[in-house]
């Protein structure tokens, strides 16, 4: 069980340093909030919440995973590499069409909310 609790502890500890160095992250974090506060300013439904919660949850872990990957891209590669830039702009790539996906979604559930009589 002290494992299990362990994990956790590492868990926690690598999003306060992904917090600390990523600016994105932290962008992306403030973003949620504000969406969190609008989805109770707007009452959305249950569904709608649970649409909402998943696509934070799911730009916030892709986030992290681009994270790790430039770390560990610095790691194997740290001289400048045009194969290892590659990978970098890939993952970023992933980020930015789930954060694209994200806003389309809130732009879905929030523009009924506040265009709709």
């Amino acid at each position: 069980m002290n494992h299990f609790f362990k994990s956790f502890q590492y868990a926690w500890q690598g999003l306060k340093l992904a917090m600390a160095e990523q600016r994105n992250l932290r962008f992306h974090l403030v973003i949620a909030l504000l969406v969190i506060v609008l989805s109770f300013v707007l009452q959305i439904s249950f569904i709608e919440w649970c649409i909402i919660i998943v696509c934070i949850g799911m730009v916030i872990s892709a986030e992290l995973f681009n994270s790790a990957i430039e770390k560990w891209v610095d790691v194997v590669s740290p001289e400048r590499n045009k194969k290892a830039g590659d990978i970098k702009d890939i993952s970023a790539a992933a980020v930015l069409i789930l954060a694209i996906m994200a806003v389309i979604i809130g732009c879905i559930i929030f523009g009924k909310q506040l265009l709709l009589p």
